[in-house]
């Protein structure tokens, strides 16, 4: 079983569902030369996929083109459907960053066919994620900086501030469609400046003041 743990306390939660927003960044949006969505892009990640800080990521025999997608992550805390965006942040126990990771020529080529990718999204090791921080630490969560290096060197630098869709309406729009459970993790979205990994590779992820995390790459 997986779990989530908050930062400094003994709190830890057996993760649920795993639902990611894709295209949430206009830079990101451009950069794959995909068009702006009217509605939330929602997929999904097994909780299975997920690894830690110091673990170590394995791209599949069958991907040549893995990318690295550093996210803000929310960690539900409470229970909630058709949740007024008002009301949202009350139903978060936490902040983490995480690391979506893509096999591009594989989702490029089942996107293509029409396909479903969840083979491109789903993988075991395909979510680093943090320990969260609580959300009291958190003054607002529109205003947070994600980093993502590789090797030394600098490649995502953005802020949350520039989502199109922000976290009290993604939150709002999931729950109407799912019910949010103590233990889901949401995964927002990923700034511009995401790139290939290769066997090697050392990562290192952070959101100031909310989480980091350093992966290698097997």
């Amino acid at each position: 079983m997986k779990t989530a743990r908050i930062t400094g306390t003994a709190t830890q939660y057996a993760i649920g569902k795993i639902l990611c927003i894709g295209r949430n960044y206009a830079e990101h949006i451009r950069e794959l030369g995909n068009e702006t969505p009217e509605a939330p892009v929602i997929f999904s990640k097994p909780a299975s996929s997920v690894i830690g800080s110091g673990d170590a990521i394995v791209i599949p025999p069958y991907s040549k083109d893995c990318h690295h997608e550093a996210e803000l992550a929310l960690l539900v805390g409470r229970t909630g459907k058709d949740i007024p965006p008002e009301e949202a942040l009350a139903h978060l126990a936490g902040y983490g960053i995480a690391i979506d990771l893509t096999l591009r020529d594989v989702q490029g080529e089942l996107k293509k066919k029409g396909l479903p990718w969840d083979i491109a999204k789903g993988f075991d090791t395909a979510c680093p994620l943090s320990d969260f921080a609580p959300v009291a630490q958190v003054a607002d969560p529109q205003d947070l900086r994600i980093r993502l290096a590789v090797n030394g060197t600098l490649r995502q630098d953005g802020s949350t501030s520039l989502m199109i869709h922000p976290v009290r309406e993604l939150i709002s729009y999931l729950s109407g469609i799912f019910t949010l459970e103590p233990g889901d993790v949401i995964l927002t979205g990923t700034p511009a400046g995401v790139g290939p990994l290769v066997s090697g590779d050392l990562v290192e992820a952070e959101i100031p003041g909310v989480g980091a995390l350093r992966v290698s790459v097997k």
